[in-house]
């Protein structure tokens, strides 16, 4: 296991950071402290966890013919979020496996009416289709929309949410944010695999768990904000005690002048670690601040990039993507609704489809993923080529990953020239994992 030579340096948040200050931290963070780059305690501390975990009948190990109740992944991200402290994980863990059973969260996501499902997913952070330069998913959210009309009307709309077929009266979490947490499943479910099967980043064989949010604060008001205020709170409250760590920074675009008064209580929803991520970008700095991270051809071109994408749109598709999936229809592109990956064969994935249309569940493979690369784009060059390409990089530069062989030097992972693409155990227990389980 490699070991980070020196401790990430404390970050704060304040009005006046600048692209220069973000970029000074910018390196920090991700993949340390993510699998395949534990320190020795990091990975003693998983060890623990697990078996405290197990100890509480919370986690079932791998046997010779189940797979873990849940992957590394999950439990690493309760570890980073209690700075690998075990017994801190755990608390936060069995509140979390608690709440996910009383809320029946992932009959929730396969079950969800697709309609509902896309009403939800126009009124909160969207994935864009792309990632930043680490292969994180990039999300925007326009705040503006989400006036006093539109906040009534969803409100109204989703006290019919249905889980399982089964009313949600019984679920502790009002319906207007179990809708919410379909749209977080998703981001565990679907995004963040399909992300971490693109090949053409650094560390390509640890798996992304985190996502990148433009949070767009333009013309919004200072009583808009305070009619948000406790949808705001307890969207952020429920989502850090229940998927920690799935975010990696927030860039607050737009803020108006009275904007420092606002961010005093806002503050107050994060913990230190979530708020350290939170940066506020001041009116020119946005495509400076965002290019530091994101390919122009992955940020919006209302931010200065070459991507047109505008929020509410389906999510685009990543430019990476064609090395490795293979649609089962014509039409290339991601349907509406929750979508989730299961096993294929061969080591491959299937895209599968859920969610219910008109009371009727849908269960459609809509595409496979193939991890290694579609026969004919074998190998990572071929992918980094599409990608690229795609991305207006000059040819002849130099491809923005390393060979598996050359991260295993780096990190002191691997096994030199002789090092496979990827390890197979650790696709299948990220890939794999029990997605009902909690994430």
């Amino acid at each position: 296991m490699d070991k980070p030579s020196e401790k990430p340096p404390v970050t704060r948040t304040r009005t006046t950071d600048s692209a220069r200050d973000i970029i000074a931290i910018g390196e920090f963070g991700y993949p340390i402290g993510h699998l395949g780059h534990l320190t020795d305690t990091q990975a003693e501390a998983l060890v623990e966890f697990k078996k405290l975990c197990q100890e509480k009948k919370l986690f079932k190990p791998a046997s010779d013919i189940n797979q873990s109740s849940h992957d590394d992944v999950t439990m690493l991200r309760f570890l980073r979020a209690r700075r690998f402290v075990p017994q801190d994980a755990l608390q936060q863990f069995a509140d979390t496996e608690s709440w996910r059973e009383s809320n029946k969260i992932g009959d929730l996501y396969n079950n969800i009416d697709i309609k509902d499902y896309e009403e939800t997913r126009r009124l909160y952070p969207q994935w864009t289709g792309r990632r930043d330069k680490r292969g994180i998913p990039v999300y925007v959210f326009e705040v503006a929309p989400l006036n006093s009309k539109t906040m009534s009307a969803y409100a109204k709309s989703s006290v019919k949410t249905t889980v399982h077929n089964h009313s949600s009266e019984k679920a502790t979490t009002p319906p207007r944010m179990l809708r919410l947490f379909a749209l977080y499943e998703n981001l565990v479910q679907f995004i963040m695999p399909l992300c971490s099967n693109l090949r053409d980043r650094d560390h390509p064989t640890t798996p992304i768990s985190q996502s990148n949010n433009i949070v767009d604060i333009s013309g919004v008001g200072l009583k808009q904000f305070w009619n948000l205020r406790t949808h705001m709170q307890d969207a952020s409250t429920l989502a850090t005690a229940h998927y920690p760590e799935t975010l990696d920074r927030i860039f607050i675009i737009g803020a108006p002048s009275f904007f420092p008064t606002v961010w005093g209580w806002i503050k107050r929803w994060f913990d230190p670690i979530t708020t350290s991520k939170i940066f506020i970008v001041g009116p020119h700095e946005a495509y400076k601040t965002l290019s530091a991270f994101i390919e122009p051809g992955n940020i919006p071109k209302k931010y200065g990039g070459t991507l047109n994408y505008e929020f509410g749109m389906p999510p685009l598709l990543d430019p990476a993507e064609e090395a490795h999936i293979t649609w089962a229809a014509a039409n290339h592109k991601w349907p509406e609704g929750p979508l989730r990956w299961i096993p294929g064969k061969d080591g491959t994935l299937e895209a599968l489809a859920v969610g219910s249309i008109d009371g009727k569940e849908r269960r459609e493979v809509v595409a496979t993923m193939h991890p290694d690369g579609k026969p004919e784009f074998a190998g990572t060059q071929a992918a980094n080529q599409i990608a690229n390409e795609a991305l207006g990089v000059e040819a002849g530069s130099a491809l923005p990953v390393q060979s598996e062989a050359a991260n295993g030097a780096e990190n002191g992972t691997g096994n030199g020239a002789g090092s496979q693409p990827i390890s197979k155990g650790v696709v299948e227990d990220f890939l794999k994992a029990k997605y009902s389980s909690a994430t």
